[in-house]
């Protein structure tokens, strides 16, 4: 035979807690990883997960036109280079303009069937027509062309003569 449990207050219970031993209105265990807590409960809300950032199409637009900026200036500043300015004495030369204030000396191989000029003295300084003739006079004896450039830091004078294979 069984005996019913006993009506009212249960004898061995602590005074003031919930049976088991858990207080009144407290999760029974420590929040876990991976699992999202009551709004109610002392340890707070969980926070969303912040939102994936996507790479958007703008942004990728933009990279590349800021690249293509770049790569042109840089084309640009290549291209503007002036050859003359490079050339040195045993260069051969090839004239890309007719345009006697801007014949736009191009340095070539020798071998080239381009090559037009040969480079026999540079001169740096700022010189005159009459002046370079003189400064080549000097440095070149056989010289048949002067090319004076000035500006950009760069002031020098080639004395060239005619290219003969």
């Amino acid at each position: 035979m069984t005996t019913p449990p006993p009506q009212g207050e249960n004898p061995f219970a602590q005074q003031g807690q919930q049976p088991y031993g858990q207080p009144q209105g407290q999760a029974p265990y420590p929040p876990q990883p991976g699992f999202p807590q009551q709004a109610n409960s002392p340890y707070g809300a969980v926070p969303p997960a912040p939102p994936s950032r996507k790479v958007s199409f703008k942004l990728i637009k933009n990279v590349v036109i800021v690249l293509a900026v770049i790569g042109a200036g840089i084309a640009y500043f290549i291209t503007s280079q002036d050859d003359a300015s490079a050339a040195a004495v045993g260069d051969c030369m090839h004239r890309g303009s007719t345009n006697d204030n801007d014949p736009d000396l191009e340095i070539v191989e020798c071998s080239s069937s381009k090559a037009q000029y040969v480079v026999l003295a540079k001169v740096k300084g700022d010189y005159s027509a009459t002046s370079a003739e003189t400064k080549c006079s000097a440095e070149a004896k056989d010289f048949q062309y002067t090319y004076t450039e000035t500006g950009d830091g760069s002031n020098f004078l080639l004395c060239l003569k005619d290219y003969s294979k």
